[in-house]
């Protein structure tokens, strides 16, 4: 091994031997074309010496120097980092050497472990190269610096900061001490393997506390523009990851006893609820919810989803399409985007509750892009400026946020929601069969979704399916018995504009919905 310095490498090796157990002490053997340099215990020796000492003019004061032989052959087996300092001239060795420096973590092993912050908290750790190619090094630090900056932007998530990840850089670690040290409950590891124009990155994303793994995958991809597959694989890690975090908490809050809960694990224990997608799971999510803004008031999620909840059941048939619930959706909703203005959760949901309760296009629409300004990635944010573009007469832009929406959570729960609201955008859009589709498909996910039968009604009387109509207006009136047609135009008005109000309602009037 060619060091800079044979009395520094002693020193060094003394200082790490001495706070490490015996059974862990640094004796290994190294092959390199130089000759052979032998650490074990504290004494180095072998024929590589007397030429190791050509590094040291290179080192500053107390640095380590090894040539890339070294750093290739070793890196992950020793419990230190490696600085590249790329090609340097070495005195009487005729070519350039690639120089690295060893990096020795100031953290002493063993040291007091950092709290748990008093919300979720992940580390994203450097990717490991395994392509072979030290060239490759960049792509993989860019992936996770990329990756870092996109969960970053999550209000409700404390993440480490790249540089204090990025000492563990090089370094074979375990996770759950990378998570003492760093005070985390999630960390987030990966690699990079290239082959020829091709790259494949994987992820997985562990929880410390019981070393289950919560998420894993892979992404393929073409090295032609390297940004923009960073950026794809950044926003399809946090669109995976996102929800799968929330998940892995909500069932953390489900563990601690009702006695101990703060405002956020209410709000988790009401959206637990609230995914379940049933009159009563709506009911106990509302109640819940209440509990959380009655311990902390400025909550913004917490109110916002309460206005997302009476929009649900509303949705679903369980509340009248008029009642003094919709003032009290609005007035939660827009408390949510005073006291949360830096929560894209609370900003997407407040801003569909504004455009579907109170009419309020240009608040809302704001509300919605301001959310997606903090987090892009959110599925849930594209999906709701997807309604407000649709309902807007603006169905070809709708259509392309509903997509973005889909694309981000493939699977997601509220998936009858993306497919319910591409039939409206492609009906506003003109396109009858292909909104007949995905009309279809959400009725497939969700039969009882009443907005849902509202569209496949317009749609058939908008193909002249008359008899198909009046089969699924029969379906309606069983969910909704007492709705007419002069209560949708007035629930419609509200958000619709002028030219989408008269497809839909002349398409439910021809359905034969009653007009009284």
């Amino acid at each position: 091994m060619r060091f800079a310095a044979q009395s520094q490498v002693q020193r060094m090796m003394a200082e790490r031997n001495a706070e490490i157990p015996q059974e862990r002490r640094i004796a290994f053997r190294i092959g390199i074309n130089l000759g052979d340099v032998i650490i074990e215990d504290e004494d180095i020796y072998g024929d590589g010496v007397n030429v190791t000492a050509r590094l040291e003019a290179l080192a500053e004061s107390g640095g380590i120097y090894v040539s890339r032989v070294v750093h290739d052959q070793v890196r992950g087996k020793v419990e230190f980092g490696f600085e590249d300092l790329g090609e340097q001239a070495v005195k009487n060795i005729t070519r350039p050497v690639h120089v690295y420096r060893i990096a020795i973590a100031e953290r002493p092993m063993g040291h007091t472990p950092l709290p748990l912050p008093d919300k979720p908290s992940l580390a994203v750790l450097p990717f490991q190269n395994m392509s072979g190619d030290p060239e490759q090094e960049y792509f993989a630090d860019g992936m996770v610096e990329e990756i870092t900056t996109a969960i970053s932007r999550l209000p409700w998530l404390f993440v480490i900061a790249r540089n204090s990840s990025f000492t563990y850089k090089g370094r074979a670690v375990d996770v759950k001490q990378v998570a003492r040290e760093l005070g985390v409950r999630y960390v987030l590891e990966g690699s990079v393997r290239k082959a020829g124009n091709r790259v494949r990155i994987t992820g997985q994303l562990i929880d410390t506390t019981t070393g289950v793994h919560i998420w894993a995958d892979r992404f393929d991809g073409a090295l032609d523009d390297i940004f923009a597959l960073q950026d794809q694989v950044a926003s399809s890690v946090v669109g995976a990851i996102e929800p799968k975090l929330r998940q892995s908490e909500i069932e953390r809050a489900f563990r601690k006893p009702t006695e101990s809960l703060d405002a956020y694990d209410f709000y988790l224990r009401g959206l637990a609820e609230f995914n379940k997608f049933t009159k009563e799971g709506m009911r106990q999510a509302i109640a819940l919810l209440q509990r959380a803004l009655a311990i902390d008031p400025l909550y913004a999620p917490a109110a916002a989803l309460i206005g997302l909840s009476y929009q649900f059941q509303r949705g679903r048939g369980w509340k009248p399409l008029l009642g003094a619930y919709v003032e009290e959706a609005a007035a939660l909703a827009r408390h949510a985007l005073d006291t949360g203005k830096a929560d894209p959760d609370a900003l997407w949901m407040a801003g569909v509750v504004l455009f579907t309760f109170a009419g309020e296009t240009a608040n809302a629409a704001n509300a919605i892009d301001r959310a997606l300004a903090l987090n892009p990635n959110s599925a849930y944010a594209w999906m709701a400026k997807g309604y407000v573009l649709a309902f807007s007469n603006a169905g070809d832009k709708g259509i392309d946020a509903f997509r973005r929406a889909i694309r981000l959570s493939p699977f997601d729960p509220l998936g009858f929601r993306f497919t319910g609201g591409l039939a409206i955008a492609h009906m506003m859009a003109g396109q009858y069969a292909e909104a007949m589709e995905w009309a279809d498909r959400s009725l497939h996910e969700m039969p009882h979704y009443t907005a849902g039968i509202r569209i496949k009604i317009a749609l058939c009387a908008c193909l002249g399916l008359i008899d198909e109509a009046h089969h699924w207006v029969g379906r309606l009136l069983e969910l909704q018995p007492d709705l007419t047609l002069a209560e949708m135009k007035v629930y419609a008005a509200k958000f619709l504009a002028p030219e989408a109000l008269q497809i839909y309602v002349e398409g439910l009037r021809k359905a034969g919905l009653p007009e009284e």
